[in-house]
C-alpha cells in the first residue's frame, strides 16, 4: 500500500507505551497503534517493539539498534535520549551526537527512520523546569533529521499535548488518548492517510484548575510518584530491571479482540533513576 511491510520500534517507556494499558496487563501505546494503522487490511505486515522502560540512550543503541539493523525493516522509529538529558549536569550536545550516530547507522543501511522530539513541558507543574533542556535537544533533533534524511514527529508543536489531560498522573507518561493522537501524527508524517484528526480540540473541561487544586495536585503527585521514585533510586532499583521487550521479533499483529485479560491489573509507573534526582533537585 504505502511501502511498509515491516516496522521496528526502538526506545524507552514512551515507545513501550506507558500508560496506555491493555487487558492483559501490558501496554499498547502509540507505536502499537501506528503499527495497527500500517497493518490495516494486510495480514502479512510484521511488527517488533524492542522498547523498554528506563532505558538510557547508550543502552538503546547497544541493545536494540543492532537488532533493527539486522532485520532491516521498511521503517524504524527511534525515540531516545530523554532520560539522559534531564540528568543534572548532562551534556545535551553530547547526547544528541550519540543519537545522531545511531540515526546515521540506520540511514547508511538504507532504513527509513522516524525520530521524535520532546513535548513542551511549559504547561506541566514542576516539570516545566525541564523545558530549556528539551528545547535545546529538539533543535539538535531537527538538524539531525535534516542531515540524514530522517522524518521527525514534532511533538513540541502538538497543541493537544499541552492539555493536562494528555498526561498521566505521573507527569512523565501519556494517557491513552494522547498515545492515539501521537500515532495519528506519526502516520501523517509517514504519508499514511488516517480517518481521524490528531488536532481535534479536547472537550471543555468540567473541572477548571485553581491555585488550590493545583497545589493539592502537586502534593499528591509528590507523595504518589516522586517520593517512591527517590526511594527506588537510592536503592539502585528500576521497574525495568528483569523485564524483556514486549515484541522482541518481527511478527504479525494480534488483533486487539484476541488479547485476553490476565490477573495483572495494576499498571506500573516507570521509576526513572537519574531523572528522578533531577526532578527532586528542581522541586526542593
Amino acid at each position: 500500500m504505502f511501502g511498509f511491510d515491516s516496522y521496528v520500534a526502538i526506545g524507552d517507556s514512551f515507545t513501550e507505551g506507558l500508560n496506555d494499558g491493555l487487558p492483559d496487563g501490558t501496554f499498547r501505546g502509540w507505536a502499537d497503534r501506528l503499527a495497527e494503522i500500517l497493518a490495516e487490511g494486510r495480514p502479512d505486515f510484521q511488527y517488533a517493539n524492542l522498547a523498554l522502560r528506563g532505558k538510557m540512550l547508550d543502552e538503546i543503541l547497544e541493545e536494540q539498534l543492532p537488532i533493527a539493523l539486522a532485520v532491516k525493516p521498511d521503517v524504524v522509529t527511534l525515540c531516545a535520549g530523554g532520560n539522559d538529558i534531564i540528568v543534572p549536569g548532562a551534556d545535551v550536545d553530547a547526547v544528541a551526537a550519540r543519537l545522531e550516530a545511531g540515526v546515521a547507522k540506520l540511514r547508511e543501511a538504507g532504513i527509513p527512520v522516524v525520530i521524535f522530539n520532546g513535548p513542551d513541558t511549559k504547561y506541566l507543574s514542576v516539570m516545566h523546569v525541564l523545558r530549556g533542556k528539551v528545547g535545546i535537544y529538539n533543535a539538535h533533533l531537527w538538524a539531525i533529521a535534516h542531515r540524514h534524511g530522517a522524518k521527525l514527529v514534532d511533538m513540541w508543536a502538538m497543541a493537544p499535548l499541552h492539555d493536562r489531560r494528555a498526561w498521566s498522573d505521573d507527569r512523565l507518561h501519556f494517557t491513552p488518548e494522547a498515545h492515539r493522537r501521537i500515532a495519528l501524527r506519526a502516520a501523517e508524517v509517514l504519508g499514511v492517510p488516517v480517518g481521524d484528526d490528531w488536532r481535534e480540540p479536547w472537550p471543555d473541561s468540567e473541572q477548571p484548575s485553581t491555585w488550590i487544586t493545583s497545589r493539592r495536585s502537586d502534593l499528591e503527585w509528590t507523595k504518589a510518584h516522586l517520593l517512591p521514585w527517590i526511594r527506588r533510586h537510592l536503592k539502585g532499583q528500576s521497574m525495568g530491571d528483569g523485564l524483556s521487550p514486549k515484541r522482541p521479533e518481527l511478527a504479525p499483529l494480534l488483533p486487539l479482540e484476541q488479547i485476553e485479560p490476565t490477573a495483572v491489573t495494576a499498571i506500573p509507573t516507570e521509576p526513572l533513576r537519574d531523572p528522578v534526582r533531577s526532578i527532586h533537585h528542581h522541586a526542593s
